[in-house]
C-alpha cells in the first residue's frame, strides 16, 4: 500500500535509521559476561533493542536488587559511549529518503537526546531533523512518553497528523498509545509477527518506500 504524505514524521532511531545492534549488545555482553556462567547469544540480546535496560537485565538476573542493576546501566552506558559507535551503520537509503521527505521530522527513541544526536551528527542526519527526543527520565517505549514529547517538540496539536516509523513490538504499541499512524520497517531487529499484533498501518521493506508517490 503506498504511504500517504503526512506533515510529521518521527523515527525510532536503533534499527530503523542506524544498525547499531553491535555496539548496543557488545556492551551488554561486557556488563553481563562477570555475573553469567555461559556468554549470552547475541540475537537473544538483540531482541531487547528498543526496551529498557532492565527488561533485559531482570530477565537474565532476576536475583538482582534495584542498586544492583542500576550500577549494571552504569557501567552499560560508560562502555556503551567508550566504544564511540565505531560499529554503527546506517542504514542504506536512509539519508536520501529523509532528504527527499516532506514535512517536519523529530525521533523518538530509548537513547537519552544527547546520545541521539551524537549519533545523528556521526551520520549526517541531523540537519534533516527539526527536533531530537530521547527518552530523558519518563518512561519507555512501549510507553507513549517519548513520541508524545516528540510531538510536543515539533509543536503539533493532533497525534493523528503524525507517521511514527520503528521496527519492534515497543514501537507499534508505543504509536498505537500515542494515538499516531504507524509504520513497521521489516529490516530491523522486531520480529514480523511481534509487530503484527499492533496492526501497523502500513510496512516497508526499504526507507525510500516512505517517500510519497507524486
Amino acid at each position: 500500500m503506498p504511504i500517504p504524505r503526512f506533515s510529521n514524521y518521527i523515527f525510532d532511531v536503533d534499527g530503523t535509521l542506524v544498525d547499531s545492534a553491535i555496539d548496543i549488545c557488545g556492551a551488554i555482553q561486557q556488563v553481563l559476561s562477570p555475573h553469567v556462567s555461559t556468554p549470552l547469544e547475541f540475537d537473544y540480546l538483540q531482541s531487547f533493542i528498543g526496551y529498557h535496560l532492565d527488561v533485559c537485565f531482570q530477565e537474565v538476573l532476576p536475583e538482582f536488587s534495584r542498586e544492583q542493576l542500576d550500577e549494571l546501566i552504569r557501567q552499560y552506558r560508560g562502555i556503551y559511549t567508550g566504544r564511540g559507535h565505531a560499529s554503527t551503520k546506517l542504514y542504506p537509503g536512509v539519508k536520501e529518503t529523509l532528504a527527499a521527505l516532506p514535512g517536519r521530522k523529530s525521533t523518538a527513541t530509548t537513547k537519552g537526546t544527547p546520545t541521539t544526536r551524537i549519533v545523528l551528527e556521526m551520520f549526517d542526519l541531523l540537519p534533516h531533523f527539526d527536533h531530537v527526543q530521547g527518552t530523558d527520565g519518563f518512561p519507555c517505549k512501549p510507553a507513549p512518553d517519548v513520541l508524545l514529547r516528540s510531538m510536543q517538540g515539533l509543536g503539533v496539536a493532533r497525534p493523528e497528523d503524525c507517521l511514527f516509523v520503528g521496527d519492534s513490538a515497543a514501537d507499534m504499541e508505543a504509536g498505537r498509545r500515542a494515538g499516531m499512524r504507524t509504520c513497521a520497517v521489516r529490516y530491523g531487529y522486531g520480529k514480523a509477527e511481534d509487530m503484527e499484533q499492533w496492526s501497523p498501518d502500513y510496512w516497508i521493506e526499504h526507507p525510500g518506500q516512505l517517500i510519497p508517490i507524486a
